[in-house]
């Protein structure tokens, strides 16, 4: 095992988008079948289009987050801590520009004093 910590902070990461697009046959709700492909790609161009999709902002598709809702699409952002439901692909824009700034300037520049402190 290695620990790369210190190799992603040094490359300019500093948050991590996930997106659910957990599917499942059951009668309970899941963000497949929410919009959960279209608020993924959602996510990817607004940060594509800002410039720092993967360069300092990763994205992941994920499996269950815990927030299943039939109204939309479970995103959570770390370090962050932040966790939404119900996430349309329209609202996207919104959702992000709350988070990272309408340019996507509001980025962490290493990990939380929490992160240092714990490590």
């Amino acid at each position: 095992m290695r620990d790369r910590t210190d190799d992603v902070y040094e490359n300019g990461f500093t948050d991590h988008v996930l997106v659910c697009t957990n599917a499942r046959d059951s009668e309970y709700a899941a963000c497949a079948d929410a919009h959960g492909e279209a608020v993924l790609e959602a996510v990817r161009t607004w940060l594509r289009d800002r410039g720092v999709f993967w360069s300092r902002v990763h994205v992941a598709e994920t499996s269950c987050l815990g927030l299943c809702s039939a109204e939309g699409t479970a995103v959570a952002v770390h370090p962050r801590g932040r966790w939404f439901s119900d996430v349309t692909p329209g609202d996207v824009p919104e959702l992000l520009a709350d988070v990272f700034g309408s340019e996507a300037s509001d980025l962490r520049v290493g990990p939380s004093p929490e992160v240092v402190e714990s490590r």
